[in-house]
């Protein structure tokens, strides 16, 4: 039976909002990552036959196929096709899905599934360009929940009040988790946890940018607990509890077993289970639940048997919401920070997710990994890695 591994992952640092890479156009940004994984594996291009991209704000340079536009930024040949796929945050993550479907039924032998997202140089919400993305039907259909959510359109700031509000999340948990991922983060990058997966990327004017950006070792729960909430005046939600605006790129080098065997790649994982799902789209940010009951349940997994999981930081309530529902154990959660910490360039987050999973498996002999993340209009994905 054929099947689909991941053989190499790699991501740039992770930039800050009109930081390091702020300069760099996310074409070239995408070109990094891809000329890193042929780099690291000794891929010949050629042997590819996909580029799986994922892209969120797919307006201004990061419209007309960005994938495209990456296989011919990184040098590769012309004759490498590639696609650029909207799933919201978890856009590079079903990049990933589709790549592994597409292994395990013949149409692929080498594909590469990944994503980008500079933010500093294409706003969140630039695809819109003002214009309202949902309709009359839409906006009938939940005119009464909108109202009572007290919100004129769909909000994922006042999605994580609502789901804060519904489990009873306090101001206090909220900073606290918020802290707890900027330590994380800050010690993984202290061990050097983080070396194997990162690529550096060159800016124009020479610079080096080797590290990601976000991390704020100083924090402390009283300054967090000095911030506004911009959702609701008397909310729990702040910056500090939601994730940065960021940019990045992340790309997954994915093949079978048997293929692999002949070019000489050995695994980091086997993508054992994918499955989507979906719930209310004005609390919008729940679908990470029942992603992951259909995954276990697919995969015949008990939570208790997976090693790591990441759960996308999009807000604190998120995955605190996720720990309340499954019972899973917090230490195992995003134990290198999440995108509180580190950011979230929403197109390749989810391939950054799955890469800084695999290595994490790696590097301590785990055998099991899950990843859920939560997207615009109320989906999520959910994927189970497996390794030998």
């Amino acid at each position: 039976m054929r099947d689909a591994v991941v053989v190499s992952a790699v991501r740039t640092p992770i930039g800050r909002r009109n930081g390091g890479l702020s300069g760099v156009h996310p074409v070239d940004l995408s070109a990094v990552v891809l000329t890193a994984l042929a780099e690291r594996t000794g891929l010949v291009p050629t042997l590819v036959d996909d580029v799986l991209w994922g892209c969120v704000s797919q307006a201004g340079e990061q419209t007309s196929n960005i994938a495209r536009s990456a296989v011919l930024a990184a040098g590769w040949p012309e004759s490498v096709p590639a696609v650029t796929i909207d799933r919201q945050c978890g856009s590079s993550q079903q990049a990933l899905a589709f790549a592994a479907a597409g292994l395990v039924s013949g149409q692929y032998e080498v594909v590469v599934a990944g994503g980008v997202e500079s933010m500093s140089r294409v706003p969140l919400g630039s695809s819109a360009a003002g214009a309202d993305p949902f309709g009359a039907g839409i906006h009938a259909r939940y005119a009464d929940a909108l109202a009572e959510a007290g919100t004129p359109t769909f909000n994922q700031g006042v999605g994580a009040e609502l789901i804060a509000a519904r489990w009873g999340f306090d101001r206090g948990q909220l900073d606290a988790f918020a802290w707890e991922s900027h330590q994380r983060a800050g010690k993984a990058v202290d061990s050097g946890q983080f070396d194997e997966e990162l690529v550096a990327v060159t800016l124009p004017d020479g610079r080096v940018v080797t590290a990601d950006e976000g991390i704020r070792r100083d924090t402390t729960l009283e300054r967090l607990a000095t911030l506004p909430t911009p959702f609701r005046p008397d909310g729990v939600v702040t910056a500090g509890s939601a994730s940065q605006i960021s940019d990045g790129a992340a790309a997954l080098l994915m093949t079978t077993t048997e293929v692999a065997a002949v070019h000489g790649w050995q695994p980091l994982a086997r993508v054992h289970t994918t499955v989507v799902a979906a719930a209310d789209p004005v609390a919008m940010l729940t679908a990470p639940i029942p992603a992951t009951h259909s995954l276990l349940r697919r995969a015949g997994v008990s939570l208790t048997d997976v090693d790591v999981y990441e759960v996308n930081e999009a807000f604190a309530p998120v995955p605190l919401a996720w720990l309340a529902e499954t019972g899973a154990d917090p230490s195992r959660l995003n134990p290198r920070g999440g995108a509180i910490a580190l950011g979230h360039p929403l197109g390749a987050s989810g391939a950054r997710l799955t890469t800084t999973l695999l290595h994490h498996l790696r590097q301590t002999g785990g055998r099991i990994g899950l990843q859920t993340m939560c997207e615009g209009g109320g989906q999520a994905n959910a994927t189970l890695f497996t390794r030998p």
